[in-house]
């Protein structure tokens, strides 16, 4: 069952891979907006899910279109460099929420939790996301997202198998009792190891001390990233956000990793690796 599994994941990859390496070279920001702003759809309905955001019934079920809305204005707004769209879409969909849940407060007291883990959604999901586009439509854009990518794969996978092979020690097991501190310093490796293989062949201006730190620090935050969504999960009672990738379980569990760490590259992008030193 397990080789089945793990059988089904390696699929999945090898024949989504490719599509995405070919959207990112030759689909241009555009249609790479467009992607993630359906990967944030996606993902958004799967955290609804896990967080019981009523989706179903007649007086809640726009508080997720309230939220898919919110979320890919977010996306435009950074497909625009624009902080103030994304602000007024998050700000929006906040007030949006806050007014429609008036009228439903008298049958449903549930309905002020039901906005604010909405409204964490609109955030976590969508704006974490926007960071992508923003990587992309700037300058060695597309070099960075192959960057990003490449050193959150690596680490996932060698954390995965140094964690199977050579794990004893449990890194956070209330939160993910199968992840160990052998498999998070092996994740690590791959991201040092991978990173700087591609920033040696695509980005070979970078200063070295910088990026090591860069990836280093899109390691840890890909690590917590795959936890907290190990953590909403626990708190939901189910064991993946859906079935949309055979042997990975949803997008959200695919993406929980590249949430985190992908604001961290953007920092690094636009604003430690240009400073002057």
């Amino acid at each position: 069952m397990v080789q089945t599994a793990h059988l089904k994941r390696w699929l999945t990859s090898i024949i989504a891979l490719p599509l995405l390496i070919l959207l990112i070279v030759r689909g241009g920001v555009i249609l790479f907006a467009l992607l993630i702003a359906l990967v944030a759809v996606v993902a958004l309905w799967e955290y609804f899910r896990i967080a019981g955001v009523p989706a179903g019934d007649r007086g809640g079920r726009w508080l997720p279109f309230l939220g898919y809305a919110a979320g890919c204005g977010i996306i435009w707004g950074a497909f625009r460099d624009s902080y103030g769209i994304m602000l007024g879409f998050i700000v929006l969909n906040f007030l949006g929420a806050g007014v429609l849940s008036l009228k439903r407060f008298s049958s449903d007291a549930a309905v002020c939790n039901h906005v604010i883990r909405q409204f964490f959604g609109s955030v976590y999901v969508p704006v974490l996301l926007s960071s992508l586009v923003l990587i992309r439509s700037g300058t060695s854009g597309i070099s960075w997202i192959f960057l990003l990518l490449g050193v959150v794969f690596a680490g996932d996978v060698a954390a995965y198998y140094v964690g199977t092979y050579l794990g004893r020690h449990k890194l956070c097991p209330a939160v993910s009792p199968g992840k160990t501190i052998e498999g998070a310093i092996g994740g690590l490796a791959g991201n040092l190891l991978i990173g700087s293989l591609f920033k040696f062949y695509l980005l070979p201006q970078l200063p070295w001390l910088l990026s090591l730190v860069c990836f280093v620090c899109m390691g840890l935050m890909a690590q917590a990233g795959d936890l907290f969504e190990s953590e909403l999960k626990r708190v939901g009672k189910v064991k993946d956000s859906g079935v949309i990738l055979p042997g990975h379980g949803g997008i959200l569990d695919r993406i929980d990793a590249l949430l985190f760490a992908a604001p961290i590259a953007y920092v690094f992008k636009e604003y430690i690796m240009v400073m002057p030193y």
